[in-house]
């Protein structure tokens, strides 16, 4: 049946979004502007202060903002011994990740090193595949190859300027990665607000702990200095920063999919590229950039794949945290 000329057949209408995942890429929006400022105040307290005392003082106050939450809605801490131990080797974990990234900025652009960072996604689906047994095909694992690549051009003019330590952002991206895959085993089993406060708490004891152990060892890394006060407002922006943007994390993933989320967690290298610059007038070089955009280029080729052909994307989970 032919179809006349004078009726101009209609084009498939795109389908609008539904409140809930807007409301949830607003939340994200929000929460990857805010995130950067977390590691701007920690570069600005860490002239005086020593990484671990920072981190402790992060926990601190992320947990002093979401135990009233816990008492508000009525949600149990669930202090099962699995819970407990599940929660302990979490809270280690992002302890290690974040005493590692705040030790970089003391030496390395805020910009660089969260770009550095997001090979994160990268390391995640190549340990779901190892321990969760997930199918990667080669498509992937040539991302993960290519965006590594992308992530030694950002590192190499740091590694001659500041040596070694510019590998501090791959090893607190490695264990950001192993905490997300954690936090996916044991998805459902306990509420997001109890495992974030719990996992707090145990990271700040373990920053006590390193305190107390080695402030007689000389090493920067662990002194202990008694803040002033502007180092005091320093730390009480990371603290608030932190829980805002953490707050803003969560109920973005209630609000819409992971991955319809992932693409949008790569807009914190261009906030924290904007506010560094603001701040420190850093900015990075050509080279820089060029590893940026094949570090950003290679995630969000991961995440369509994953978007595309698996059903549980491996580069965001529900319940996990931002970057460090």
């Amino acid at each position: 049946m032919s179809t006349p000329k004078d009726v101009v057949p209609r084009r498939p209408s795109i389908p609008a979004l539904e409140p809930h995942v807007t409301r949830g890429l607003v939340l994200m929006l929000l929460a990857v502007t805010i995130s950067p400022i977390i590691d701007i105040f920690s570069k600005l307290a860490i002239a005086t202060i020593s990484p671990v005392e920072i981190t402790a003082a992060r926990f601190l106050l992320q947990a002093a903002f979401g135990l009233p939450v816990l008492v508000w809605r009525r949600i149990p801490l669930a202090l099962s011994w699995s819970n407990t131990r599940s929660n302990a080797l979490r809270g280690a974990i992002i302890c290690i990740s974040m005493v590692c990234f705040v030790a970089t900025l003391r030496v390395m652009a805020v910009a660089d090193a969260i770009a550095i960072f997001f090979v994160e996604p990268i390391i995640l689906t190549v340990l779901s595949s190892v321990f969760l047994k997930e199918t990667i095909g080669w498509r992937r694992y040539t991302a993960c190859a290519v965006g590594f690549c992308g992530a030694l051009l950002i590192i190499q003019p740091s590694f001659e300027e500041v040596g070694a330590i510019a590998l501090l952002p791959i090893v607190s991206a490695f264990a950001i990665a192993v905490f997300i895959l954690l936090t996916r085993m044991r998805a459902g089993s306990e509420n997001a607000w109890a495992m974030q406060v719990q996992s707090g708490l145990w990271g700040l004891l373990l920053c006590v702990l390193m305190l107390w152990a080695g402030h007689d060892s000389g090493l920067e890394l662990f002194a202990v200095a008694v803040p002033d006060g502007v180092t005091l407002l320093y730390l009480l922006g990371v603290g608030i920063s932190a829980s805002v943007s953490g707050m803003l994390g969560v109920y973005a993933y209630r609000a819409a999919p992971a991955s319809v989320l992932a693409p949008l967690q790569y807009l914190e290298i261009v906030s924290a590229t904007v506010v560094a610059w603001f701040v420190f007038g850093d900015f990075p070089n050509a080279l820089k950039w060029l590893g940026i955009a094949i570090v950003v280029g290679s995630g969000l080729f991961i995440i369509w794949r994953e978007r595309r052909f698996s059903s549980r994307p491996v580069s965001g989970v529900k319940n996990a945290t931002l970057s460090p």
